[in-house]
């Protein structure tokens, strides 16, 4: 399987394992449809008063777990399953909290039910059609009409990090050349290096104690004509 790692702009979402022989055609879709459950829990929880969030904040807490961005760091791939547990797992301990229902205005329900409106609001920006997905991998849009694998080849053991937006974005900006994580074990291998080159130019600032020229010593027997002096025989 092909390990994909979506992200959106610079910041990760989630690791998905596709095959080769996946159609983008069907995979856009589906990569949207995760995204957009993702934001779904979170807005659930999120969304539940204080009273609500007290009794269920355990499960709030898992549901939040299942989608977190740290799963990437985990190597932890996510599937529409899991976001689907998620949802079940929030929609079950508001009945138990809510046993007569909530009622149809709920910002809750209406999260259930998919009838939210987060029109005019930061997350329904955040939110992308399955119908206008669009998905790049190394500035390249990865066509609908085509393949995984006519882009990633036949080898299905390797991960690549794939960008999620919306159609009529233009190409989303390239990732850099080395990884946050190896551009701060470089700066600190150049760190230590320039520490210890501080080091040794200390310790040869110091070896001009050893030179005959700084013995408070040598003026003064060089006066006195025992400069060159040897005692003992010969």
């Amino acid at each position: 399987m092909v390990r994909l790692h979506v992200k959106r702009g610079d910041q990760s979402q989630f690791l998905l394992e596709a095959a080769g022989s996946d159609r983008l055609a069907d995979l856009a879709p589906l990569v949207a449809r995760i995204y957009n459950g993702r934001l779904k829990v979170q807005r659930l929880c999120s969304a539940p008063n204080e009273k609500m969030q007290q009794v269920i904040r355990k499960t709030i807490e898992e549901a939040k777990a299942l989608i977190s961005k740290k799963q990437v760091q985990a190597n932890v791939c996510v599937n529409m399953e899991m976001v689907k547990d998620a949802l079940d797992q929030l929609r079950g301990a508001v009945m138990i909290v809510y046993p007569m229902g909530l009622p149809p205005y709920d910002p809750v329900r209406m999260e259930f039910e998919d009838k939210e409106d987060l029109s005019g609001t930061h997350a329904g920006l955040d939110i992308i059609k399955e119908s206008e997905v669009q998905l790049w991998w190394a500035a390249k849009e990865l066509k609908e009409t085509k393949l995984l694998s006519d882009y990633v080849g036949k080898n299905e053991k390797t991960t690549i990090i794939v960008k999620i937006q919306e159609k009529g974005q233009g190409a989303p900006g390239r990732e850099p050349v080395i990884s946050h994580e190896e551009q701060k074990q470089m700066m600190l291998y150049y760190y230590k290096k320039q520490e210890e080159l501080k080091k040794l130019e200390e310790d040869d600032d110091d070896s001009f104690l050893d030179a005959e020229w700084a013995d408070n010593h040598a003026l003064k027997r060089q006066f006195h004509g025992v400069k060159d002096i040897k005692w003992g025989p010969r």
